[in-house]
């Protein structure tokens, strides 16, 4: 079973600490929300797990199936297993989406997909999650609307096949159908593939969606208060004042 583990986790930035000790386990196949308000160092979490350089881990450990990761540079920890959507997902000009995925995809499996049987592949994903079939050639995310770049974040969950999957704040800017097609995709990919997830969010539409296994309250750079379903019925009756 495979299992991502995050012990007295320390990140700084800029010189500012901002993870004051987390720890987490997740395990294949479950669902991790973490909850919190603005400014409480979730997608600081997020970045820290993906490895991107901006964030210094001051102390603590980031363990894949019992390796250490901390020294895998970002790409390598997606080799690992590891998929973060952002929360502004990028834009990339002069890079057509099918060729920037299908470059992913063959870099993370080891092997080369035929242009056939991509295309293929391609068209139905795009199709399950409404996306215009059009978009595939066009430059990644530019010009997209929110909810279409948050649509092509779950295409590339649904194509990478991760071991884990950490959703930053995923349902910023959705209105209610997106929301509803970003959720279902989740669900589908996750039904496929059987990954871990870690949902990051501070309020609690996606997770009428996503059905989590674990809530986690987050504020001040670590976990809180950790338990079930019952912690986002009140933080959605009470707010965080509880924790503040």
């Amino acid at each position: 079973m495979n299992v991502l583990e995050i012990e007295d986790l320390q990140v700084g930035v800029d010189g500012k600490q901002i993870l004051n000790g987390v720890n987490l386990t997740v395990n294949e196949g479950e669902t991790h929300a973490i909850m919190g308000p603005n400014g409480s160092g979730k997608s600081t979490l997020a970045y820290s797990i993906a490895g991107h350089p901006k964030y210094d881990v001051l102390h603590g450990s980031i363990k894949l199936n019992g390796e250490e990761i901390q020294d895998l540079t970002p790409d390598l920890r997606a080799k690992a297993g590891l998929f973060l959507a952002q929360q502004l997902p990028t834009e990339i000009d002069g890079i057509n989406l099918s060729n920037f995925l299908r470059a992913a995809v063959n870099a993370v499996t080891g092997t080369q997909i035929n242009v056939r049987d991509w295309v293929k592949l391609l068209q139905a994903e795009m199709s399950n999650l409404k996306i215009p079939v059009e978009f595939a050639n066009r430059s990644v995310n530019l010009g997209f609307s929110g909810g279409e770049k948050k649509r092509t974040e779950i295409l590339q969950l649904k194509l990478l096949k991760p071991k884990f999957a950490i959703l930053d704040e995923t349902d910023s800017g959705l209105d209610v159908d997106a929301l509803k097609i970003v959720g279902e995709g989740v669900n589908a990919a996750k039904g496929e593939q059987g990954f871990g997830t870690i949902l990051i969010t501070h309020h609690t539409h996606l997770l009428d969606y996503i059905k989590p296994d674990f809530v986690h309250i987050f504020a001040n750079g670590k976990v809180l208060e950790s338990g079930g379903a019952e912690l986002a019925e009140n933080v959605i009756k009470n707010g965080y004042s509880n924790w503040l």
